[in-house]
Order: structure tokens, then sequence, then C-alpha cells
């Protein structure tokens, strides 16, 4: 595909700074007329027998899955670099064995806890763990599964308005459900909502994207909308729903208003059943299950993970990471370099006319950074971002507050934990808490010492307009006072961590699907040779980093016509074009 220039060969040291090229025939970004000519006559796609040297920015689960899945589909010939600007690989993956006396340890998860066997990508990341854990570590009691009848699986809370409810769901009886729904206030609007939707018109032509809470409000009514959908979206984004893009989180309902006029219309017309369950299994998504589903032998862990309601590992979910980096480490043909500031350019230069740094040049690179990092480091030779589309996907900061107290029930119900959403009154969350977990019920089995283990998280997009955050004992003190306030737990914790996570969690607010498609345009300029994944494009959950990791590296092994990482999800008709009218 590429002709391959000579790499350097001297040591590269923490500080110093590298200029990836990553040229191209583009007359407006590569100017030398003689390079033009060099690359005019290649073929764009890539083939696992073209690929020479690989560059992945980043060195998080997407990174570090994507040199995984890379290293198996390419040619023996395929060198793999992985950098990583930190001085740890993982990324938001962090947890962390703390001692709380007598030598005896908790486990705090700084980041994601635990994942859902979803269809397909979350069996996806299950059979990696599963690879990593048995086949090449031999650790598979490490995999722990919560069943569907347990306590954390069946009991579910929303904060409102100043005391915890359950919601309805599995082990709740029919009158109980049905009294909840007449007389908690959270629920207001709830019963009347599938009438107002079916007589309520469609939407008007022309409607490219709309946020969460208006699509909601429009079609069910915005009580709906304010103490239940927004809770739910705290737990996943952290984001508001005032901004979040419908299209892009819920491109079923999207697609089924734009088929039916309702989404009432829609059920009772089958819309949301087969073929029309458009969140979306593709046929793509249908493959990659049968595929997964049908290797064989699975072990008794994985068929009990796979039925479960969530899993995790023994030693946390960084020990996926671990056990990624552990296997790319025994690979001769990658390396792993930490430390690394990465510039990518266009020119000889360093774009704002400063000294050329350390050039190597790689056939490929694929970046599994924040869309904004990449809009920042990759610049034409007159210094302008040449992935501005990028540069427009917002993210929010989250305080995660790990808490273990001695006490083994202090908790006044048990279950997975509650969300708190945007309608509750300040005076109930002056903190800005987005939700909590109760570790000690929901992921049992990870403590050397029984007790209560307890996860609060601050922030989201209630501190987007915040000059200054917390620091560590602000952070703890507010953790405290919620679970004061809501859960009457006033005992002081023999263990507790405070983790401010900036910008950790992109927001797919409205307008996202066409972000994607402008970057999508934008990336094609390089011809297949740079490419983007992570969870600033197709899916902010873990599920969703490692499924991009795989897409990524099948579209470079591959005659698909993917020259930018996102073309597998931008197949969604939701998102390659303006809706048809209803």
């Amino acid at each position: 595909m590429f002709t391959l220039a000579p790499r350097a060969r001297c040591s590269i040291s923490p500080s110093e700074s590298l200029l990836w090229q990553c040229c191209g025939p583009s007359p407006h970004l590569y100017p030398h007329s003689s390079r033009i000519q060099s690359l005019s006559t290649l073929h764009p796609s890539a083939t696992a027998e073209q690929l020479k040297e690989v560059a992945i920015i980043g060195g998080g689960i997407t990174g570090l899955a994507t040199a995984h899945y890379l290293s198996k589909a390419a040619a023996p010939h395929t060198r793999i670099t992985l950098l990583e600007g930190g001085d740890r690989l993982g990324g938001w993956l962090h947890s962390e064995a703390v001692d709380v006396g007598n030598g005896q340890k908790v486990l705090f998860e700084k980041g994601p806890r635990s994942l859902r066997p979803t269809i397909p990508n979350g069996l996806l990341t299950l059979e990696l763990g599963v690879f990593l854990h048995i086949r090449e570590l031999g650790l598979e009691d490490k995999i722990l599964s919560t069943a569907k009848d347990s306590i954390s699986a069946q009991n579910r809370y929303v904060y409102y308005p100043d005391h915890l409810v359950k919601m309805p769901g599995p082990g709740m009886n029919v009158l109980d459900a049905f009294t909840k729904l007449f007389t908690e206030p959270v629920f207001e609007g709830l019963l009347s909502a599938p009438f107002i939707d079916f007589f309520s018109p469609a939407r008007p032509i022309g409607y490219p994207d709309e946020s969460v809470q208006s699509w909601f409000a429009r079609r069910f009514g915005s009580k709906i909308a304010e103490n239940l959908v927004s809770a739910v979206l705290h737990g996943i984004y952290a984001g508001d729903i005032a901004k979040l893009s419908i299209q892009s989180l819920m491109p079923w309902l999207w697609r089924t208003e734009t088929q039916f006029g309702s989404i009432s219309r829609g059920m009772i017309q089958g819309g949301l059943r087969a073929q029309n369950i458009v969140h979306d299994f593709r046929l793509r998504d249908i493959l990659l299950h049968r595929e997964i589903v049908g290797r064989r032998p699975r072990s008794d862990r994985m068929k009990a993970a796979q039925a479960a309601s969530i899993y995790t590992l023994k030693g946390g979910l960084g020990e996926l990471a671990h056990g990624l980096e552990a296997s790319l480490k025994q690979n001769p043909r990658i390396k792993i370099e930490r430390g690394i500031q990465v510039v990518l350019s266009t020119s000889a230069t360093d774009g704002k006319g400063g000294p050329r740094p350390i050039e190597r040049q790689f056939s490929h690179v694929v970046s599994t950074i924040s869309g904004s990092k990449i809009s920042e480091i990759a610049r034409s030779e007159e210094g302008y971002r040449v992935l501005r589309p990028f540069a427009e996907i917002p993210s929010v900061s989250v305080m995660v507050v790990n808490l273990f107290f001695a006490d083994p029930s202090l908790l006044p119900v048990h279950g997975f934990g509650y969300l708190i959403p945007r309608s509750i009154p300040f005076e109930q969350n002056p903190e800005r808490a987005l939700g909590v977990v109760f570790d000690s019920d929901a992921t049992m089995e990870q403590d050397e010492i029984i007790g209560t283990k307890v996860t609060v998280m601050l922030g989201g997009h209630w501190w987007d307009e915040w000059v200054a955050y917390p620091d560590e004992d602000e952070g703890a003190s507010m953790a405290k006072a919620v679970l004061r306030r809501h859960l009457s737990i006033s005992a002081e914790p023999k263990a507790i961590r405070v983790s401010f996570q900036k910008d950790c969690i992109p927001q797919y607010t409205v307008g996202h699907g066409d972000r994607l498609w402008r970057g999508h345009i934008q990336l094609k300029r390089f011809e297949g040779r740079l490419r983007v994944a992570g969870n600033s494009y197709t899916g902010v959950g873990l599920n969703d980093c490692v499924r991009a990791a795989r897409e990524v590296v099948r579209g470079l092994t591959s005659d698909e016509e993917d020259e930018s990482g996102l073309g597998w999800a931008l197949d969604l008709p939701s998102m390659r074009s303006p809706p048809n009218p209803p």
C-alpha cells in the first residue's frame, strides 16, 4: 500500500516528541509534489500482507485490544508499536487493592467495575477475557458472575425526591409494582405515557437529530424524561439529557418513530420485534454473535458469565488490562513505549515553525485516544487541525469516591445501588452526585474481609461550568455527606480513595452522527493509513471499546471499504442520512 521510509534507530526518551508521518496524496495536506507522485498510484485499501509498521496511539483498553487483535490477524512480518503518554497502561481501567488493617485488603475500582454479557459486544469482551485468563494465564477462577436472580440484579433504586425508590422489575410482585407506580412521585406520568405517545404527532419532517430530553418529553411527557431517563443516563454517560443525542444513544426509538409515527404504534404493528429491532442487530452483529457462540469448547465459567446479569474479575477489571499487557509483552513483534508525547503532522516542522522533532514513519496509525486529543495533535503544514469534527465531541469529568466500612450491616436496603435524576431538589443533592453503587452487594468475593463497600460518583455534567474542582479531601467530605443524607450512614470509613477522572466520558450530544460522518470523510484523505477507535465515537462502555478495536483491525486486515475505523458503525440507517418522513 505504501512505500516505507526508513525507521529511526535511535533510542527514544520519554521527554522526546515524536513526529508520526501519515503521508497521503491530498494536495491540500501534502504539498510536496514528489511525495504525491510516489504515493498517488498506490491502492488505498490495506490487507494483512501490506501492513508493515503499525503505530497504535493510546494504551487504554481500546489500544491494548487493538494491539491484541492485530497481532492475531496481521501477517507475521507486521511490527506493532503501542504508544502511551502516561506511565501505566489500561486507561480508565484501574483496580487497587487497599489494606484496611491486619494485612486484609479490599478492592477499589476507580473506573468500570462490572460488565454485561450483552449481544454481541459484551460476549466479545467476555471471550477476550476468557482467552487471556484461561488459555494464556490459567486463571479461570478469576471470573466472577452475578446471577440474574441475585439481590443486586433484582434491586435497583432511584433517589427521588428524598428517599430511595425501588424500580419495578424481576422479584417484585405485580401488586407491589402497581402500588409504586401509583404512589411514588418518581413514576408520575408513566402510566399515561403510552397513550400520550400513541396520540402525539410524529416529529416534523427534516429533523436531523434531537436531544434525549426533547424526544422523551415530546413522546411521553417531560416527567418521564426528568425523573427516570435522566437518572439512567447519569449512570451511563454522567451526561445532560438536554444535550445528549437520542439518535446516537437510542437509535431504535428514533427509527421506530420514523417508521410508524410513534413507539406505541410500532409495538402494535411489530415494529420492535424481529427485523425491526434497529438498535441495531445488523447483519454484522448477527454474524459476530454466531461466530462467538459457535466456538468450542467453552468453559463452565464462560457459560455462567454469559448467562449472568453482570460479571467481573477477582482482582477487578484492571486485570483485563494487565492480562492484555502481559500477553502483548510475550510477542516479539510488539513494542510498548510509555511516556511518549505524540505529534501527528504532515509537514517537516512541528506545525508552528519550530524545529523538526525526531521522526519515525509508519505504514499505518490507529489512534485510540479521545477525539479532542487526536484533533489537537493532528495538524497540517500550516498548523491547522485536520480532524476538526472530533474536536467538537465534548467530555465530562467524574470524581469517583470508594469507601469501605467495617460494619457489614450499614446499608438500609440491598441491591446494585441507586441513581439520582436531574429533577431532584438541590437541597437533597448539593454535592451534585450522580449515583451510588453498593459494591459489597454488586460484586462479591473480591475482598478479604466482610464489610460495607460503596462507590459514590460525583460531577459529570453538573460540573461542566465549574472553574475549579474539589480536591481529594473535599471529595471525601462530599461523598460522606451524600451517604449521610441519603442512607443515614454516619460512620467513618476504614478506607477511602478519591479519584478525579478528567474528561473521562465522551458526550454524544445532538449532532454526534453528523460529526462522525464529517470526521470519517476527513480521515479518508489519509487513504486508510490513519484510523480511529475508542469511546469518543461508537460507544462509551468497555464492551464498546473492545468491539471498536476488533472492527478497526478487521478494516485494516481485510478488503472492506472502511478507511477511517468508523465505517462499520456508520452503516446504521439512522446515522447514514437524515431520516425519511414518517
